[in-house]
C-alpha cells in the first residue's frame, strides 16, 4: 500500500474523513441475475505499488460480470513523474469516497467495489472474492444510436436519489516511464478513465438521457454508465457499451 509524501497538497485534502452520508441498501428493485459489479481502481503511474493492481484490473476487465475502471489520480504528478492520464476528477471522486466510507485517508492503489466496499488494489484474493454477481439493482439500457449515447432508465422509485455518472475510458494503454518510482518500466494499464461526469439525476421515474458522442475524448472508445446513490453512495445499476 503506497502513500505519496505528505508534501503533496492534494493528499492533505484526502485525509479528512466526514461521516458517511449513505449506507448500502440491498432492498432495491430486482434486476436480472448477474448485474455487472463495478470495480474502481485509484492508481498512478508514479506509484511503485500500483502496477500489480493495474494488472489485476486488466484481469477483471476481461470478465463479463465486471465493469472495471482505472481512475488515475493527480496527487502523484509532482513527485518525479507526471501521469499522462491523471485527472483532478479522479482525485475528487476518491476524496468523496474517503468521506462516504469514513476512511482515515486515501491511498494508492485503492479499489472501491460497487461504491460501498474498499480494498487494497493489489489484494487479488479478496478482490476476486468480493465480485460475486450482483442480484439486485436498477436495470438500465445503454445504446449508441447514430451520434448519441442513449441511456434508458426505468420506472422504479425506492426513496433514494441517484446520480447518473458516465465514465469514458480507453481499454488499454502502454507507457514507458522515464522518471519517478517506476522509472525505466513500461506499464500496461487497462480501462483508463479519460473523462468522468455526472450527466443527470434519476428520481425513480422512467426517463431517457442522451449524450452527443462528440462530447467524449477521442481516445476513449467505451463508456460505462453508473447509477449511484448521491454523494458517492452505493452503485445500484451499471452498464457499458462500445462507442465506435
Amino acid at each position: 500500500m503506497k502513500f505519496p509524501p505528505l508534501r503533496s497538497a492534494a493528499i492533505l485534502l484526502l485525509v479528512c474523513a466526514i461521516p458517511a452520508q449513505s449506507i448500502w441498501n440491498p432492498c432495491l428493485a430486482e434486476a436480472p441475475q448477474g448485474r455487472p459489479v463495478v470495480v474502481e481502481l485509484f492508481t498512478s503511474q508514479g506509484c511503485s505499488s500500483c502496477p500489480p493492481a493495474d494488472a489485476i484490473l486488466g484481469e477483471l476487465a476481461s470478465k463479463a460480470n465486471v465493469i472495471a475502471l482505472g481512475f488515475h489520480v493527480d496527487y502523484w504528478d509532482g513527485i518525479g513523474w507526471r501521469d499522462r492520464y491523471s485527472m483532478p476528477e479522479a482525485t475528487e471522486r476518491q476524496r468523496r469516497y474517503v468521506e462516504a466510507l469514513q476512511l482515515s485517508s486515501a491511498f494508492t492503489p485503492q479499489v472501491v467495489i460497487d461504491g460501498h466496499r474498499t480494498l487494497i488494489g493489489s489484494d487479488k484474493q479478496h478482490i476476486m472474492a468480493a465480485i460475486a454477481p450482483a442480484t439486485g439493482g436498477i436495470n438500465i439500457d445503454v445504446a449508441v444510436e447514430q451520434d448519441q449515447l442513449v441511456i434508458s432508465l426505468p420506472d422504479g422509485e425506492n426513496g433514494h436519489r441517484y446520480d447518473v455518472n458516465v465514465a469514458a475510458y480507453l481499454p488499454q494503454s502502454t507507457t514507458k516511464i522515464g522518471s519517478g518510482e517506476n522509472s525505466g518500466k513500461t506499464l500496461t494499464e487497462f480501462n483508463v478513465v479519460r473523462q468522468f461526469q455526472r450527466i443527470g439525476r434519476w428520481d425513480g421515474k422512467a426517463s431517457t438521457l442522451r449524450v452527443p458522442l462528440k462530447s467524449f475524448p477521442g481516445d476513449a472508445d467505451h463508456v460505462a454508465v453508473l447509477i449511484q446513490q448521491a454523494d458517492e453512495g452505493p452503485i445500484a445499476g451499471a452498464a457499458a457499451v462500445r462507442l465506435r
